[in-house]
């Protein structure tokens, strides 16, 4: 099925950023939830509600952590609901992490929060969790309500970091850091330390109907947001997820897995695509839809990919996701002449893998990023109007478009 394109719905005015206070946080009588990589790990819900994750980032392996530091974190937040909770990932460190505080609230500007809005996160009771290395956590649900596209803050205070972090390089988005606790402060006056990252947390999610469910953006630096406007949320899966908000389709939360460099065949920038299916996409809870679009920087980096190696890839992916009851929308890959890795060698597999992403049926759906985004007076280049300057990224106009192109019924087609 090809996609059409639709005229980008006008976002209303922001709904109630603040999560209702639902009287004294109540802590889960469960034990601690500690995962293993490549375990799920979803609450049983109540009859007719469900987690769906509101937000994520890749987890990907990060520089060395200093100990006693807090860390504000900034996500935007997709599908609305209740009793939020957060996965905290240890997923490529090499000790133990203890996060002694943990704290969410709303960002009312910088690091600074609306009043009254932050409030205490537990793990199995305790307002401290030690995660062992690979491993992931899950807080406690929070009771009370969370918006749909608010920017929701989450305040960590970590001690015992030794060597490498898992984190999100490159969030797009100013997150703050400091030394010692001060994780539960709702001011902006001791966070000195802005920064461009996120760390240990990936996954935000909430309950809600289980009518409701999530996409999952599979992707690399395009999808990443790479040269996107930090700070105002113009990925294109941002995008989309404001035409989600306004739409009749029971897709709503929107998680973000894109790796700026990442590649469908081969670990470098981050694991590949094939090995972090599982924990980036299929692990989180509430999913329906796969969105797959990378295979340009396997593509490019002329290692000897072939058309039939991405071919075989995507089958995977696609296999592994239909076996987990999701459905897949893929995309081809866009146009990259004038970057400075494009030969003809490399358009020829570029066409070959888009004519089987459009033609060979074993997608769900098929979103045509490549029609969108092409100049038509040069089918192998970026279109002028949606080029950042480096002849492979879009900017904000080229991200809104491709996120205009995608056929909303089609990510509920199986």
């Amino acid at each position: 099925m090809r996609a059409t394109s639709y005229r980008r719905l006008a976002v209303g005015a922001v709904a109630a950023l603040v999560m209702a206070v639902c009287g004294p946080l109540t802590s889960s009588s469960a034990a601690q939830r500690v995962s293993v990589p490549h375990a799920t790990a979803t609450p049983a819900a109540a009859e007719g509600r469900h987690s769906v994750v509101t937000w994520g980032a890749s987890a990907d392996r990060q520089s060395e952590g200093p100990a006693d530091r807090s860390y504000r974190l900034i996500v935007r937040t997709s599908v609305g609901g209740t009793n939020l909770r957060i996965r905290l990932s240890n997923a490529f460190g090499e000790n133990p992490v203890t996060f002694e505080n943990a704290y969410a609230g709303i960002q009312r500007q910088g690091a600074e929060l609306v009043r009254g809005s932050n409030r205490r996160l537990s793990f199995g009771g305790s307002r401290s969790v030690t995660v062992p290395a690979g491993a992931t956590v899950f807080s406690d649900p929070l009771p009370g309500r969370l918006a749909a596209q608010a920017n929701l803050v989450i305040s960590l205070y970590v001690t015992g970091a030794k060597g490498p972090t898992t984190g999100h390089g490159m969030a797009m988005r100013t997150n703050y850091a400091t030394a010692g606790d001060h994780a539960a402060e709702e001011g902006a006056a001791n966070w000195t330390d802005p920064m461009g990252s996120w760390y240990w947390l990936d996954a935000v999610d909430v309950e809600t109907s289980t009518s409701v469910g999530a996409l999952v953006a599979l992707g690399d630096s395009i999808t990443d947001g790479w040269q996107s406007s930090t700070d105002l949320n113009r990925r294109w899966p941002d995008y989309l997820s404001r035409r989600l908000q306004a739409a009749d389709t029971p897709v709503k939360g929107v998680a973000n897995e894109g790796i700026s460099g990442n590649k469908v065949l081969a670990d470098g920038a981050g694991q590949s695509a094939l090995n972090r299916l599982h924990r980036d996409v299929l692990s989180q809870p509430g999913v329906r839809t796969v969105f797959l679009f990378e295979g340009v920087n396997d593509i490019k980096a002329h290692s000897g990919v072939t058309a039939q190696d991405m071919i075989d890839g995507y089958r995977k992916i696609i296999d592994q996701a239909h076996a987990a009851g999701k459905c897949v929308v893929g995309s081809t890959i866009g146009p990259f002449k004038g970057w400075s890795e494009w030969d003809a060698a490399a358009e020829s597999v570029r066409r070959e893998v888009n004519q089987f992403v459009r033609n060979s049926g074993e997608l769900d759906a098929v979103t045509d990023f490549d029609r969108i985004l092409r100049s038509p007076y040069d089918h192998e280049r970026i279109s002028p109007f949606f080029d950042n300057g480096d002849h492979l990224h879009p900017n904000d106009k080229g991200m809104a478009a491709m996120a205009d192109a995608v056929d909303i019924g089609s990510l509920t087609s199986c």
